[in-house]
């Protein structure tokens, strides 16, 4: 198994995305690339801690590679705005990769790119840093959109992400509550 740590936005909208495909094995939200120590979502959400929304993702490589975790990353969440996502605005909201390993830095470093050669996308600000830490979210932020589907927030900002993964990476989904 390897990991990966994301950060594109509510770490709600995220977590749902990437827990649908195969090869991931665990996605816990949590916080990462701030100054504080164990912060709280209260302090996170302040935008004083530095520290961004993220998920940690372990996943199996022999299943899902690494660069089709960019591709589905960066093809649901704004990787041209920096610090927000729709109305979710501020440092804890940017689009961000932490590498786990230099592979990695590499590998993310070469797609962002590509993707800005290829005229898809304007300018990108994703950073591409080494984790330092991460801090573990409180659990009520685990699985929340398992949990809450019918959340206001859930509705109107992940139902639209969750559709568009549905639709673009079909081949790559869990098969959920087969028939």
């Amino acid at each position: 198994m390897q990991q990966v740590t994301l950060g594109g936005g509510c770490f709600w909208c995220i977590e749902a995305i990437f827990q649908q495909l195969k090869g991931i094995n665990k996605v816990t939200p949590g916080y990462s690339g701030g100054i504080i120590i164990n912060p709280t979502y209260e302090q996170v959400t302040s935008g004083e801690t530095k520290h961004a929304e993220v998920i940690q993702i372990e996943f199996d490589s022999d299943i899902i590679s690494f660069q089709d975790l960019l591709s589905v990353f960066f093809a649901t969440h704004d990787p041209t705005t920096e610090n927000r996502q729709g109305a979710d605005v501020g440092t804890q909201y940017r689009s961000i990769i932490f590498f786990h390993t230099n592979d990695q830095k590499e590998q993310a470093i070469k797609y962002i790119e590509n993707l800005e050669q290829s005229g898809l996308y304007k300018k990108i600000v994703t950073s591409v840093e080494p984790l330092t830490n991460f801090y573990k979210a409180e659990s009520y932020h685990k699985n929340f959109y398992k949990n809450n589907p019918d959340y206001g927030y859930c509705k109107v900002v992940i139902d639209p992400k969750i559709e568009k993964l549905k639709k673009n990476y079909a081949d790559k989904l869990k098969i959920i509550n087969p028939s």
